[in-house]
């Protein structure tokens, strides 16, 4: 079994690519993200993220596809950082990261960020704000119905940081610090 892995979830816009990212540098992991799979989809059937999110609500073998999509690239797969929203329930053996951000700061995150226009365009920080909190609220009972799971129950991580006034640098730090721990204690 696999266990130099870490799975990293969070709110949106929390931070989760930038500090995969500087994970990777430090480790020299790869980094395996659902996310890009998702919003790939939805610019193929020419969707907002928030209307794919309706997709995946009635259509649970897509859900089940990209979920599980994580499992089998972590079984074949070691030195591997997952950004997934269940990377903690896929690959139950990994270190398993929550990242927290408060919503106003998530919004303003997701309104600037260039990445995501092609499939979140907001015309205010308050719209960023409303799809932000649906797209959480709808996440939450798709995956409590699909897999019987609360992904916002922390006891399901190893690790919870809030990143509203830290630094990537200094989230990544406190990751990699307790990820040392952690691997000590399974090696």
């Amino acid at each position: 079994m696999n266990i130099h892995i870490i799975t990293m979830t969070g709110d949106i816009a929390s931070g989760k690519g930038t500090v995969a990212s500087l994970l990777k540098q430090e480790l020299g992991y790869e980094i395996y993200k659902n996310g890009e799979y998702v919003r790939k989809l939805a610019k193929e059937m020419n969707m907002s993220i928030v209307e794919f999110q309706k997709v995946l609500n009635a259509n649970e073998e897509i859900d089940r596809k990209i979920e599980k999509s994580a499992s089998i690239y972590a079984a074949e797969h070691d030195n591997l950082i997952i950004d997934a929203r269940l990377g903690f329930y896929a690959v139950p053996h990994s270190f398993k990261v929550y990242l927290r951000v408060d919503l106003e700061e998530s919004a303003k995150r997701a309104y600037n960020d260039s990445l995501r226009k092609d499939t979140e365009k907001y015309e205010s920080i308050e719209a960023a704000m409303n799809d932000i909190k649906y797209r959480f609220e709808q996440e939450n009972m798709r995956y409590l119905k699909t897999y019987g799971v609360k992904r916002d129950d922390m006891s399901n991580y190893d690790l919870v940081i809030d990143t509203t006034n830290k630094t990537p640098e200094e989230v990544a730090k406190i990751i990699l610090d307790e990820y040392k721990k952690w691997l000590k204690d399974k090696e």
